[in-house]
């Protein structure tokens, strides 16, 4: 896992584009927009390590957020309270799924602490193979016996089935292995 400390340029330009743009444009489960700011300091965050500016949003992105050594990539982003822990899960809104990324880059960030992790990445192939689905109203237990009720269908990866990453030239190196071997 790579943990960023998230600058106050990302977060104000972040915060900017959100109240530009509305980044839920499904058909339900928009998220709310601090669920959107979550989203877009993530897909920001990591566009600015791959020295790729941060994101500047016209509307729909077709269901991928930046594009490197040729492969489609979408960056999931989920707020947290805490750090991540080795055995949390990783969150996907079902209704993602008809999108054709090439890879999904798995991120938490610590609204208390201001802090990315970039938990790991996975192809959308291997991703369909290891996902577990939830439908809406399932219970979902945390670590610390709390709950919540799933709002819609979702599918959910566990932090052992992504691939981990040491740092940025550890993501890049593997995400160019990948693309070359997928070819």
């Amino acid at each position: 896992m790579i943990d960023i400390k998230v600058t106050k340029e990302i977060i104000e330009h972040s915060e900017k584009q959100i109240d530009k743009h509305n980044f839920g444009q499904r058909f339900e489960f928009n998220g709310n927009k601090e669920q959107q700011l979550t989203g877009v300091i993530g897909q920001s965050a990591i566009m600015f390590n791959f020295s790729l500016g941060m994101v500047e949003s016209n509307g729909f992105d077709d269901g991928f957020d930046l594009i490197y050594s040729g492969l489609k990539i979408d960056v999931k982003t989920m707020g947290r309270k805490t750090s991540v822990k080795p055995y949390f899960t990783n969150n996907f809104v079902a209704l993602q799924d008809k999108f054709k990324p090439d890879i999904y880059i798995f991120c938490s960030y610590n609204i208390l602490i201001q802090q990315l992790t970039i938990c790991g990445w996975i192809s959308k192939q291997h991703f369909n193979e290891k996902r577990k689905f939830y439908s809406k109203g399932n219970k979902r237990f945390r670590s610390d016996g709390s709950f919540f009720i799933t709002k819609t269908d979702l599918y959910e990866i566990g932090m052992n089935d992504i691939n981990d990453v040491i740092d940025f030239d550890d993501l890049k190196l593997q995400l160019k292995e990948y693309s070359i071997n997928k070819n």
